[in-house]
């Protein structure tokens, strides 16, 4: 059985009745900042100012999903944040942790950059320490100090587009560190310092 940890009521991203506001988030803009560098963004006006935003992920090795909206009326939704937080767990210690809901904000802007309906193939989420810890020791392209493992990467697919093409747009983004895989086929994406490699 999963261990699951869930979102507070005091959670920076739930607050107290389980929807926060886009204001609250430790980082303000996300969508601003799309602005700033999409240039040719022509939803984005919609989402700054509170429209729905949806996600459509696939965990690679268990097929678990998600389709919907997770932000609506200026909140994000507090039970799509939790199935999101499953399909994106620590698969190999069976746990959970509520993942940075900026996160699903990065990659549901890089699909309506791209104008992709397509549906995001995540290859890894969450890590507990103990997992990353074991990945660090097997390569070196694994950082000790991972955002994995607070909840704010993710390494993906977009089906459609090349990994290069995904992680290109990315970085023009600048809303987040991105790291290209070609020779694994996918992008790291996080809602962290911009950077990458």
């Amino acid at each position: 059985m999963p261990r699951i940890f869930m979102h507070p009521e005091a959670c920076p991203c739930c607050g107290e009745a389980g929807l926060v506001p886009a204001s609250a988030l430790p980082r303000r803009g996300v969508l601003a900042a799309v602005l700033a560098g999409a240039g040719t963004l022509a939803a984005a006006p919609a989402w700054a100012q509170g429209a729905t935003r949806s996600l459509r992920v696939r965990r690679q090795v268990t097929n678990d999903s998600f389709a919907g909206v997770y932000f609506r009326d200026g909140r994000y939704d507090r039970e799509a944040l939790r199935r999101l937080d499953y399909v994106f767990r620590d698969l190999s210690r069976a746990e959970t942790t509520p993942m940075d809901p900026r996160l699903f904000d990065v990659m549901a802007a890089a699909a309506l950059r791209l104008d992709s309906d397509e549906t995001f193939e995540v290859v890894s989420g969450y890590r507990t320490p103990e997992s990353n810890a074991v990945n660090a020791n097997r390569s070196r392209r694994v950082s000790r100090v991972s955002l994995h493992m607070s909840g704010m990467a993710a390494d993906c697919r977009l089906p459609g587009r090349s990994a290069t093409q995904l992680a290109r747009l990315a970085s023009e983004m600048r809303l987040g560190g991105v790291g290209l895989y070609s020779r694994d086929g996918f992008v790291h994406l996080d809602c962290g310092p911009v950077r990458r490699w």
